[in-house]
């Protein structure tokens, strides 16, 4: 069975065919697609696509590209929806640094915000980062984080790296493992610990080589899951299931 530990199913470019989506994701083995909030309408979105369908499941957060017009009202108001079926984790949020839609400030304000509010909790933390390892360090040794916390989209640098496994913290690969011009993340493949991994889409978005300029779908996690296994060494059997379990057992769905 193969994982998407992050997909925005809500996002409009699945409006017309997202049940078509779920059910060819279904025929590629793909167990279980995890669809993170982006702010609270899509939040609200996430979790009803998860009710809708069984492999389907939300996370509820506010991205850093949203900060700037989050008050505490609608913070609040997504960590409330964390009560409901199927939402299994906080995300995603983070850092920003490289397009800086947000103050700088606020991204920092909002990012603690849904530290403590996952630590408190005990709930599973996404966290987008972008540019800005320095900061997110920072954070990090200043408060007491949560028990588990998984950086999506990894594409940083082995000091990053090391950081995240000196603190047992988690990493997700998408597509960009599969771009010949990855020469640097691919390089970094052989410090990574396959019990700290994950795998995503981030459809819409960072479609994986052969299929890259086309709309991303989680049946397509299957390549990123390819080059990984190519890079380690390993059997694409033996990488799904190591990685699979780590997923599940990190988002409490077994």
């Amino acid at each position: 069975m193969f994982v998407d530990t992050h997909c925005h199913l809500d996002f409009p470019e699945f409006d017309n065919d997202r049940k078509y989506v779920i059910e060819q994701a279904l025929k590629e083995d793909i167990g279980f697609i995890l669809n993170p909030g982006i702010d609270l309408e899509s939040s609200k979105r996430a979790i009803q696509i998860a009710k809708n369908f069984k492999i389907v499941y939300a996370a509820c957060g506010i991205h850093p590209h949203n900060a700037r017009s989050v008050n505490n009202d609608a913070f609040n108001g997504c960590m409330d929806l964390l009560s409901e079926d199927k939402v299994i984790a906080i995300g995603e949020t983070g850092l920003d640094f490289f397009y800086q839609n947000s103050d700088i400030k606020q991204q920092i304000i909002l990012f603690r915000k849904h530290i403590n509010f996952a630590r408190e909790n005990n709930i599973p933390l996404i966290v987008n980062q972008r540019n800005a390892e320095e900061a997110v360090i920072e954070i990090f040794n200043e408060i007491k984080f949560p028990s588990k916390v998984v950086f999506h989209c990894f594409v940083s640098n082995k000091i990053f790296l090391d950081w995240i496994i000196k603190n047992n913290f988690y990493i997700s690969f998408t597509g960009i493992l599969t771009f010949k011009s990855a020469l640097s993340l691919k390089k970094l493949i052989e410090n990574v610990p396959i019990e700290r991994v994950f795998f995503e889409t981030d459809s819409p978005y960072l479609a994986p080589h052969p299929v890259r300029g086309k709309r991303n779908e989680p049946c397509f996690v299957r390549f990123i899951v390819e080059e990984f296994a190519r890079l380690k060494r390993m059997s694409v059997s033996e990488v799904s299931e190591i990685t699979t379990n780590n997923a599940l057992q990190f988002f409490g769905i077994l």
